[in-house]
């Protein structure tokens, strides 16, 4: 196999328990950061109502734009009466055919294998190797690895790795999961475990948390009503069922974290008890409450919760008697799949902890189409981030979406967080919101030896202000300061703020302590402008009002490097109403001598203006309104004449175009500091911390 030519890989395990979607998932955000355009393709499932679970998880999470039906080849019981016809040519061909479908139009596929329980004994040789052959498909394959001492793991891979290339397979590597503690802490980093092979092996440690289902999955798969419970309570983790069929003082002292209380629907006052716990704060934060009985709980009682906004947590209604509602929960099987973000974030986590990508790209090899998807933007920002971790810290722990953003960044473990707040108080707040800030550096603003201690620096960093010890203590009562002076002194890398602050609160105490880089005399901004096929940078959008000539040409080098430095090649438009010679005036004017500057201080960049917006991304207007230019029709960067012109512009694009605008990132400052819309989603502040953990890769280096 010539792996310059692969475009596809082909996952394989032989039993349910190996985790093949775990690998699946890292994989997909693999292939993201590699190619423009990836599909997801399962030539064969399970016999089930309904979607396929891991399809449509892939699919789901990671918003492939590709229709479920051309992501399934053939049901099991389709391709087993295929072949007992002896007509296993048809079932390969029929299976090529959609692989080759997909080829067509993306440009990478990654395949899923069914497990060979799936399978009848009838079938004697292994059909997914077989059709990885046929698609030509490297294979990886996935064993479970649980209970297995070294010997047994080893024996485990020589046979798996016999088997495969026995079928004239390519396999690039080996994945042993869910091995136990002693076995992979001993491993962990020896790739040739098994002398004989010499495929790389990679070792998952056991998570027990993916074995747990959450509340959604177990609400959806139970069949029960969801009373009570927002998206975010209905992903909250569960432990263990928990039988409540005692008196609320007694039930109180038994309920642990996470547990899932199960009580007939007339015990009022185990509901209750229940809700007020994981309020209080100072008792375990139960998961979700599941009534059972055949008389639906009084309205009355859900009236009441439901007015109750701060203090709900899930409550779920199944019309089966107690105990068979317990046999129930205990029998449900805990899955990996798209009801679950949380697993999601943490089976990611585990993926990219262990995984060489540049090893499996060096195996892959395969060509990129040179696009650049929001998708894949992303998910290069979270490997380049875990290339060399970064703490940033958050000062706005009072908003859940601060929270909730910082839940995400310790699962997919690229980022290190520190939150600004006492411990008790965010820890409750976490609770009740069903996160795990476990991993995050918890910082008390009211810590009076840390406080003297910024206060100290903060004094001499305005010492030409004369600012006294004592107005510097009482400075530092501003989150935002606190926040930034953490940075100032190196105890952080880096801030994101602007949540719940203005522009100018995130911006103001960072330019007096953290004061712009050597060279540069302002702070800018760009925002990443995320279409479908590229990103581009706009700037500035959200700082400088009216910006002189040198200071717009000093806004398009700090763009075009902050371009470069996440992976966009910088071919700036320095933009006006008018293109080359065409227009005069002052503000045309301003431009002009802008890129002239650009020109002298940087003549390795490729940079032309005056140009208007068209003329700078359509190919075709742009050979006409300035032919021979190296950057009309092609830009990549977009320098906008002042702060109304960027400011309409960016929205104006982002609304009309459906393009995803990450930022405002800012520019210039000797360590990065990062503003938040107040409007901002959770999406949008976890993809600025990790940007935020790039730059401070750069800065510190």
């Amino acid at each position: 196999m010539n792996a310059e030519t692969a475009r596809s890989l082909y996952i394989v395990s032989k039993t349910r328990n190996a985790g093949s979607i775990l690998v699946a998932l890292g994989m997909t955000e693999l292939l993201l950061r590699l190619h423009g355009r990836v599909a997801f393709f399962r030539p064969l499932i399970a016999d089930a109502p309904g979607e396929d679970p891991d399809t449509r998880t892939i699919l789901s999470h990671f918003a492939l734009e590709q229709p479920y039906e051309s992501a399934v080849g053939l049901t099991v019981s389709e391709a087993e009466t295929l072949l007992s016809e002896g007509k296993i040519d048809r079932l390969v061909e029929t299976i090529i055919e959609r692989h080759d479908a997909l080829l067509e139009a993306y440009d990478f596929v990654l395949c899923q294998g069914v497990v060979n329980e799936s399978l009848s004994q009838l079938i004697d040789f292994d059909l997914n190797v077989e059709i990885a052959k046929n698609l030509a498909a490297p294979v990886v394959g996935v064993i479970p690895a649980r209970g297995m001492d070294e010997t047994g793991l080893k024996e485990a891979l020589r046979l798996w790795s016999h088997t495969i290339k026995k079928q004239g397979v390519s396999l690039i590597m080996l994945f042993a999961n869910r091995c136990d503690a002693v076995l992979y802490e001993t491993h962990r980093h020896d790739q040739n475990i098994s002398p004989g092979i010499p495929e790389p092996v990679v070792l998952l440690p056991e998570v027990t948390t993916l074995d747990r289902p959450n509340v959604l999955q177990l609400a959806e798969g139970l069949g029960a009503k969801v009373l009570i419970g927002t998206d975010e309570q209905l992903h909250r983790l569960i432990d263990q069922p928990r039988v409540a069929a005692m008196h609320l003082e007694h039930f109180l002292t038994h309920i642990r974290p996470n547990d899932l209380i199960i009580t007939p629907s007339d015990r009022a006052d185990i509901i209750l008890g229940a809700t007020a716990a994981n309020y209080a704060g100072n008792f375990p934060a139960v998961s979700a409450v599941l009534l059972t009985g055949e008389t639906p709980p009084a309205e009355s009682i859900i009236d009441l919760l439901r007015g109750l906004d701060a203090m709900q947590i899930p409550l779920l209604y199944l019309p089966k008697e107690t105990i068979e509602a317990v046999q129930m929960v205990r029998a449900f099987p805990a899955r990996i799949d798209a009801a679950a973000p949380k697993k999601i974030a943490t089976a990611l986590g585990v993926f990219n902890q262990n995984v060489d990508a540049g090893l499996i790209e060096a195996k892959l090899a395969a060509a990129s189409a040179g696009i650049v998807t929001p998708a894949m933007f992303e998910h290069r920002l979270f490997a380049r981030a875990a290339g060399d971790r970064k703490t940033i810290i958050l000062p706005e722990t009072s908003d859940d979406r601060i929270l909730r953003a910082a839940d995400i960044l310790l699962r997919r473990r690229a980022v290190g967080i520190a939150l600004l707040g006492k411990a008790e108080t965010i820890a409750a707040r976490a609770a009740a919101l069903g996160l795990d800030l476990r991993g995050a550096i918890i910082v008390d603003p009211n810590d009076e030896q840390q406080k003297l201690h910024l206060a100290k620096a903060y004094v001499k960093l305005r010492a030409h202000k004369g600012v006294s010890l004592e107005a510097a203590y009482d400075a530092l009562g501003n989150t935002t300061l606190f926040a930034t002076m953490m940075v100032a002194v190196g105890a952080c890398d880096g801030m994101v703020s602007g949540a719940t602050h203005t522009t100018r609160e995130t911006i103001l105490p960072a330019l007096q302590t953290i004061k712009t880089a050597p060279g540069q005399t302002l702070v800018s901004s760009c925002f990443f402008m995320c279409f479908d096929t590229r990103v581009l940078v706009y700037a500035d959008c959200a700082v400088n009002p009216d910006p002189d000539a040198a200071q717009l040409a000093e806004i398009a080098i700090a763009s075009a490097e902050t371009a470069k430095r996440f992976g966009i090649e910088p071919r700036v438009a320095m933009l006006s109403y008018s293109t080359g010679n065409s227009g005069v005036g002052s503000d045309v004017e301003k431009v002009r001598e802008a890129t002239k500057l650009v020109r002298e201080r940087r003549p390795d960049l490729a940079v032309d203006g005056p140009i208007q917006y068209d003329a700078a991304i359509d190919p075709d207007i742009g050979a006409q309104k300035l032919p021979g230019s190296s950057v009309a029709g092609q830009a990549t960067v977009f320098i906008f004449p002042d702060l109304n012109t960027g400011n309409n512009t960016y929205k104006a694009v982002q609304r009309s175009s459906g393009a995803v605008a990450v930022g405002p990132v800012l520019q210039g400052l000797n360590r990065p500091v990062n503003d938040l819309s107040r409007g901002c989603s959770v999406a949008d502040i976890v993809n600025t911390v990790a940007i935020t953990a790039i730059q401070a890769q750069e800065s510190l280096s």
